[in-house]
């Protein structure tokens, strides 16, 4: 038997016949652009099957062999157009226990060291990984082959995240709430003098400031010179990425609550000496007749035998109102170490620890030209 040249044989497979709604899912997925390439190739063979293409025409079309073509037709012809564009599942689909999740939950709780491992927080890998070795062990058979995507989804049902830590403070100061209260009722205080019209007369010859230390400012040296900007090449200073660490200084500032005046030190090291030293410019600074009333935290510097030592020999000049152990957010000082970090310390670079101490100095006496009052404006806690 021959044919004739060009004419292909005659297909002796049914044509597909299909439903209006299987005619619009197949005309709308094989033109997608989001679905999957998979999902996209089997709907255009069954789509060019439906309008008539043969075969031969199918496979150049999609690019696919005439037993893959044949197979998603055949499948749509004897099972439906849902069933011809899925795979057939092999096998059976393992079954997880509730006990199964459950260890798996407990082993995920642990930390991994509690095992042997080396870990400190488990990864999804070393979780089915153990689970795999030691599932059958335990008497749980189905997470032998367990994947990171099972693992994940036992961990999702929870949910819990072991491969994540987040943190906590705990509370270790007993007296944490009256504290804090004490502290605020001298917020408020000092809100209610400041807002009089004679603040300065108003105050009951009592100077209330918040002293604290911002410690590990570093003295950083350039390498190589900064570049200047060059308009319409270079929009902003370069730096080379080298540098060169001279040391660390601290910060010891004083700040006035009424007046927003910035008494400060830069010392090297923050100790009973160093503070003793900032509390004689505190002397120097205000009235004699006026008793300077402190906000600070439990730096052992502050309590020290030297510290109280210089104490004594100053009666009634000084009075503490200590913050609460881990309570320094409640230190209005600390809003003055933001700005100077958000400002004049911002990429700053020297030539020398001595030119660090100098122009910190020197960027605290221009803020004191224009100083500005730090408030506490939340008292709810007061009267809780």
């Amino acid at each position: 038997m021959c044919y004739a040249d060009g004419m292909a044989r005659k297909s002796t497979r049914s044509k597909l016949v299909l439903t209006p709604d299987e005619v619009t899912l197949l005309d709308h997925l094989h033109r997608s652009r989001t679905a999957s390439q998979r999902d996209v190739q089997r709907a255009r063979v069954l789509w060019l099957y439906y309008t008539g293409e043969n075969i031969a025409m199918i496979m150049k079309a999609v690019g696919m062999t005439r037993k893959s073509v044949s197979k998603w037709i055949n499948k749509a012809l004897t099972m439906g157009v849902a069933a011809g564009l899925k795979d057939t599942p092999h096998g059976s689909k393992p079954t997880l226990t509730e006990e199964a999740k459950a260890w798996v939950v407990h082993v995920a709780c642990s930390k991994p060291k509690d095992f042997g491992y080396a870990a400190e927080v488990w990864s999804r890998q070393a979780l089915a990984q153990h689970a795999r070795k030691h599932a059958k062990a335990q008497g749980h058979s189905s997470l032998a082959k367990a994947s990171k995507a099972t693992v994940q989804r036992i961990l999702v049902d929870q949910p819990l995240q072991p491969h994540k830590v987040t943190y906590y403070l705990q509370r270790r100061d007993p007296a944490f709430e009256s504290k804090m209260r004490d502290v605020l009722v001298v917020y408020q205080e000092v809100a209610l003098q400041n807002q009089q019209p004679t603040a300065a007369d108003s105050r009951d010859k009592v100077i209330t400031v918040s002293v604290d230390e911002k410690p590990g400012v570093q003295a950083i040296a350039n390498t190589a010179p900064d570049l200047p900007p060059v308009p319409g090449k270079h929009p902003t200073i370069a730096r080379d990425h080298e540098y060169q660490r001279l040391g660390t200084c601290s910060i010891l500032a004083a700040l006035d609550l009424h007046t927003g005046h910035v008494t400060a030190r830069v010392e090297r090291r923050h100790r009973s000496r160093e503070f003793i030293a900032l509390l004689k410019d505190l002397d120097a600074h205000y009235p004699p007749d006026y008793t300077i009333r402190i906000l600070l935290d439990n730096h052992s510097a502050h309590i020290s035998k030297e510290t109280r030592a210089f104490l004594i020999t100053r009666p009634n000049r000084f009075k503490y109102v200590h913050t609460p152990t881990h309570g320094s957010w409640l230190n209005i000082v600390e809003t003055l170490f933001g700005k100077m970090a958000r400002t004049f310390l911002r990429h700053i670079r020297v030539g020398s620890w001595e030119e660090l101490r100098d122009r910190i100095l020197k960027g605290i006496a221009e803020r004191n030209k224009a100083p500005v009052v730090h408030r506490w404006k939340k008292f709810e806690l007061v009267s809780a």
